[in-house]
């Protein structure tokens, strides 16, 4: 049975920050693979700054080519919108009940965690890997030592995929902050400039 970390983004696009954590959190848990999960709205952002999901995904999927424990998921672009992480869970675990699924989430996603529907269900069948991140608001107490939350000592990345879209729109060359597919395909679609 492996033990699979589901990083759930809106990835519009996916950056090295995100890499950078991923690719610690696979090595340094005892997480054996990492999906990376396009998610196609989340119910707290905007929809009309989102690109289409297949080139999300399509960026996901060239961003990670190179890395042999992380790969992209299209999984929630087949769900009911608007979707929820406990049922994307349910939906996961009963379609490769051979794995064990966890959850990654940034220490700010912690912070909201409470808000979440259905939040104990999740912590009642899932594992939660939390990286630091600098955030306003406090942990709720109730997740303090609580024995399905683990906090991994991860670099704190402050890049964000809002930082790389204005970048973009600003004709600032933001080159490092994508893997260089990525940003060939940003580039040839023409995609955030406007």
């Amino acid at each position: 049975m492996k033990n699979i970390g589901l990083y759930f983004g809106t990835f519009n696009p996916i950056h090295i920050g995100h890499l950078i954590i991923a690719n610690h959190m696979v090595e340094n848990s005892d997480l054996d693979e990492i999906w990376m999960v396009v998610t196609p709205h989340n119910p707290f952002k905007k929809k009309s700054s989102l690109l289409e999901n297949h080139h999300r995904f399509e960026m996901v999927y060239r961003a990670t080519e190179d890395y042999d424990k992380i790969s992209p998921s299209d999984i929630e672009f087949k769900l009911p919108q608007p979707n929820y992480t406990v049922h994307t869970l349910a939906h996961i675990s009963e379609k490769y009940s051979s794995n064990n699924f966890s959850l990654i989430m940034g220490e700010d996603n912690l912070k909201s965690l409470h808000k979440w529907k259905n939040y104990e269900t999740i912590l009642e069948h899932h594992n939660v890997y939390v990286y630091p991140r600098i955030s306003q608001g406090k942990v709720e107490t109730q997740f303090d030592n609580h024995p399905k939350i683990h906090r991994v000592k991860a670099p704190i990345v402050e890049i964000s995929s809002t930082m790389v879209r204005n970048a973009i729109k600003n004709r600032k060359n933001i080159k490092p902050l994508l893997c260089a597919t990525v940003w060939k395909y940003i580039d040839e679609m023409n995609f955030y400039k406007k």
